[in-house]
């Protein structure tokens, strides 16, 4: 069961239908260690991608990027069959992380619109075509799914879900939709526009909201992982959730000067109490203990708020640097057409 919702009101009907269709639809697949799933999955989105050309004509091709697997995945995607979508594996030299992986993916799509999902079989292949529908028949540019409830996840979890949201959207002109997902669709003119930002930090979630245009959003409940288990853990989710507010957001630089203004005037109002107490009471002024517990707040708040610095200044640092996001190691291209030949190539640069 899917819902819909509208981040951007009411759209008036279809535009552009055989054009857009004319474009066609690239499916970004990142892997890393799914060499199980792999097969049902491509097996699902060939199914799907002959129910897409059956109703709209719609040209496809699937874009498994290996984000530097362990297991079989890169074997297993590179025997894939092209029967029903052309299928590009990019295999990058290492493991550089998801966010780097969908970038790849994004660089390497060929067709016009694109499509990102996960391999672990939560994101459900058929829902793609509901995506799809809302791109042609709706109009919409950005079409992005999200969790329909936590329900099952502990209050700890959502909790803390709850406070990214709400610090990352804090004073943010475009706001990030809360418990969205990167399984979504951008029109040719998304994709486009995405592919402009330079950032070498990337935050998908925020960079796809940012670029506005008719955004939509479907609820969904994520289907259980078929094969294989989950690499993310309660560290991974916390790094992922600085590296995204810290990529994405000044709340923390604007909450540190908050806090500064809050202790100095602290600081203030506790010195003229002082002062006066001593003027008119004759209250002797606390000695040792206050200060050193004094000391020590300050103390503390300096070196939390220089880390927060700290953040950032390597954000600057990384982006000075100008690395690239991904090298790859191995690029091979499968042609639906069966008069087409495969064509492997291996890649010494990488698109940025």
């Amino acid at each position: 069961m899917t819902s819909v919702a509208s981040s951007a009101g009411q759209i008036p009907g279809a535009f552009g239908l055989t054009s857009q269709a004319a474009a066609g639809l690239s499916i970004v697949v990142p892997v890393f260690n799914e060499a199980a799933g792999l097969p049902q999955l491509h097996r699902s989105l060939a199914e799907v991608a002959r129910a897409m050309r059956q109703r709209w004509g719609l040209a496809c091709e699937v874009v498994y990027v290996d984000d530097g697997s362990r297991d079989q995945s890169l074997a297993t995607a590179n025997a894939l069959p092209a029967d029903e979508l052309d299928v590009q594996v990019v295999a990058l030299s290492r493991n550089f992380g998801k966010e780097a992986a969908l970038l790849a993916g994004l660089d390497f799509a060929q067709r016009g619109a694109v499509l990102f999902m996960d391999a672990d079989g939560q994101h459900p292949p058929d829902l793609i075509e509901t995506l799809v529908g809302h791109w042609l028949d709706d109009g919409y540019d950005v079409v992005f799914t999200a969790k329909a409830h936590r329900e099952n996840e502990s209050a700890l979890r959502r909790l803390g879900v709850k406070a990214f949201y709400a610090l990352i959207n804090w004073g943010a002109r475009q706001k990030i939709p809360e418990d969205a997902g990167d399984f979504r669709l951008l029109s040719p003119r998304a994709a486009a526009a995405l592919r402009r930002l330079p950032e070498r930090n990337r935050f998908f979630k925020g960079l796809a909201s940012w670029i506005g245009f008719r955004q939509l959003r479907v609820d969904y409940e994520p289907a259980q992982r078929q094969h294989g288990r989950t690499t993310w853990n309660a560290t991974t989710l916390i790094g992922l959730s600085i590296e995204g507010i810290t990529s994405f957001s000044v709340a923390p630089l604007r909450i540190a000067s908050l806090l500064g203004l809050v202790l100095a005037a602290s600081a203030l109002i506790f010195g003229v109490q002082m002062v006066f107490e001593a003027l008119f009471y004759g209250v002797s002024v606390p000695g040792y203990p206050s200060v050193v517990v004094g000391l020590m707040v300050l103390g503390g708040v300096q070196l939390v708020m220089i880390g927060v610095m700290g953040e950032y200044i390597a954000k600057i640092l990384s982006e000075t640097k100008a690395r690239p996001v991904y090298l790859v190691a191995e690029h091979s291209v499968k042609q639906a057409n069966p008069a087409a030949s495969t064509a492997p190539q291996t890649a010494q640069s990488v698109a940025e």
